[in-house]
């Protein structure tokens, strides 16, 4: 863990974005569908990420975690923006009409044998949320800026934030922001949308209002 540190202290994309939640673990066999939504959100003159925090649930693996709204695609569903977008208005009544898809990212793999394909929106802004409140605790805004500074990152011992994984390898943490601590596949799939962004490959719209 200690060379992944360094590797984040220099910059090394490498060490940053990958694919899958566990090193070497890149098989898609076997995996189900999923979709996430990445809500991008103009407020106070910034890009921001809309995040959620999931309720808490003994069922749930990913009980009070932070999140993107989304879930399982589903055999009703079109595609995997199909999958997000209903996801989205069923956990945080987010309607469609309020959200301009600009593009997508590679899938994730997470441990939970889950390919996840993240759905980038721009999302018409304020808007009033409807949480559903047995999956959903909280919805909360993080600065685009504030992610993309490394400073705010680090690696840590997946047992010391999940204590009931028996997973030992290392998972990126984000510094707590908002009371709030944003790591492991969501952290992960957060640095891609970023580095899709300094690619050029998801270009931030000159306009934060969805197209009519």
């Amino acid at each position: 863990m200690h060379d992944e540190l360094t590797l984040i202290a220099s910059h090394n994309d490498d060490a940053l974005h990958r694919n899958s939640d566990v090193p070497g673990s890149m098989s898609t066999q076997n995996v189900k569908q999923a979709a996430v939504l990445v809500p991008l959100v103009h407020h106070d003159n910034h890009w921001q990420i809309l995040f959620i925090r999931r309720a808490n649930n003994e069922r749930d693996r990913h009980s009070g975690q932070v999140a993107f709204p989304g879930g399982r695609v589903e055999e009703s569903d079109a595609d995997h923006e199909a999958a997000a977008l209903r996801e989205t208005r069923e956990e945080i009544g987010l309607h469609p009409e309020n959200i301009n898809i600009v593009g997508q990212i590679e899938p994730y793999i997470t441990i939970s044998d889950y390919q996840v394909t993240p759905v980038i929106g721009v999302v018409r802004w304020p808007t009033t949320l409807n949480l559903q409140i047995s999956e959903v605790a909280r919805a909360f805004l993080i600065p685009l800026d504030w992610l993309r500074n490394r400073q705010n990152l680090t690696y840590r011992a997946r047992k010391d934030i999940d204590a009931k994984s028996a997973q030992r390898h290392p998972v990126i943490v984000f510094n707590e922001f908002d009371g709030e601590v944003l790591w492991g596949a969501t952290a992960r799939i957060t640095l891609n949308f970023i580095k899709a962004v300094e690619d050029g490959k998801i270009p931030l719209p000159a306009s934060a209002k969805p197209s009519d």
